[in-house]
């Protein structure tokens, strides 16, 4: 805790743990010349994190805005801007940031940043809110500033603009995204902060199965004549059919498919989005995990094929083509058996490696909600 001086702005990062702190510990160490820099009154600025799951058991943004106050004065600093990697909604819409001059406080609903560039857009933000806010308390206006483009969150992938406050809110300011292109850069976010490539080595009893699988089905002659009279469609249909089914085996066997307790339409979208991330994320670690067996799928065949012995298995001298081809197909092979040896992982193992810790905390929520 540190106390602020007339020429000293201190300024409190507040993130929820895993990823949002991680963010704001590189941003504090980055911020403090950046806003000494571009502030026009020579200001200094102190730049703490603080760690704090202030999303726990919650989205509604009057809750989470009044706990930040709390711990903006429980700190005695000048301003407080949260960081969560949950999507966050006002209103219908999918939240950006709100603002609140008064308070000297912001909310950041990382996720709608978008997958792209995520880390410097999400500095870009902040940077921008804690000047904003900064000017608001050394002019003592308690107004936002009037402005007709979001400039921290512009981008050609983000559809922000300002959006509706209800009377008894504490923000004043808001940002949300809408339509197509802020859906897909919200999705693009949840995916980003689940990070997808956590579910290789998260699944280490269904790669096991898969990789056993790949070098039984790699001196499997059977698979050699299949491998060598399949068509390139067909062995692209296999992979795409394999990838289909570890997708869908890992979601409802792991139950991740999120299922609305409401049947209203708001309800409904969210669900989807959260549906729609997750078959995202997924796809993305299995797909990830199908090109890593075509590798090595390939080095083992290139060690143990050999040319007599191929030939008079299939009629057809051994070609390099033969190799890739093998290899394609026995990842193929190798996903399905990985698929059933997913089976062997607990739920939350899968869980842990398909979701951040927020998302994971909001689904268990949502589980004893529904019980």
């Amino acid at each position: 805790m540190r106390e602020s001086s007339q020429d000293v702005t201190v300024v409190t990062l507040l993130a929820d743990p895993d990823a949002p702190t991680e963010i704001a510990q590189r941003m504090a160490r980055i911020l403090p010349d950046r806003l000494a820099e571009k502030s026009d009154q020579g200001r200094r600025f102190d730049v703490e994190v603080l760690s704090e799951p202030f999303t726990a058991r919650t989205e509604d943004l009057s809750t989470l805005t009044r706990r930040i106050m709390d711990r903006g004065r429980a700190e005695h600093c000048d301003i407080v801007v949260a960081l969560t990697d949950l999507p966050l909604h006002a209103h219908g819409r999918k939240l950006v940031m709100d603002l609140s001059h008064e308070h000297g406080s912001a909310l950041l609903s990382l996720p709608s940043l978008g997958g792209l560039r995520f880390r410097a857009r999400a500095l870009r933000a902040v940077e921008e809110v804690v000047l904003s806010l900064t000017d608001a308390r050394a002019t003592g206006s308690e107004e936002p500033p009037r402005c007709e483009s979001p400039g921290p969150f512009t981008g050609r992938l983000a559809a922000v603009h300002p959006g509706p406050i209800g009377e008894e809110e504490a923000a004043d300011l808001r940002y949300v995204v809408s339509g197509p292109r802020g859906y897909v850069t919200v999705l693009g976010g949840m995916v980003r902060a689940n990070r997808p490539w956590r579910l290789v080595p998260g699944l280490s009893k269904a790669l096991a199965a898969a990789l056993a699988t790949g070098a039984i089905a790699t001196v499997n002659s059977t698979l050699w004549s299949l491998s060598d009279a399949l068509s390139t469609p067909r062995l692209a249909i296999a992979m795409v059919g394999s990838v289909a089914l570890m997708i869908g085996w890992l979601i409802v066997d792991a139950h991740l498919w999120h299922r609305s307790a409401e049947a209203s339409p708001e309800a409904k979208k969210r669900a989807a989005l959260y549906n729609a991330s997750t078959v995202v994320t997924v796809g993305i670690g299995v797909i990830v995990c199908y090109a890593g067996l075509m590798v090595i799928n390939l080095v083992w065949a290139l060690f143990i094929l050999n040319d007599r012995v191929f030939a008079s298995t299939t009629r057809s001298p051994l070609q390099a083509t033969d190799y890739w081809t093998l290899s394609w197909f026995v990842a193929s092979v190798a996903t399905v058996g990985g698929a059933l040896g997913s089976g062997l992982e607990s739920d939350e193992a899968v869980r842990a490696a398909a979701y951040s810790k927020r998302e994971q905390e909001r689904r268990r929520m949502l589980e004893d909600d529904g019980e």
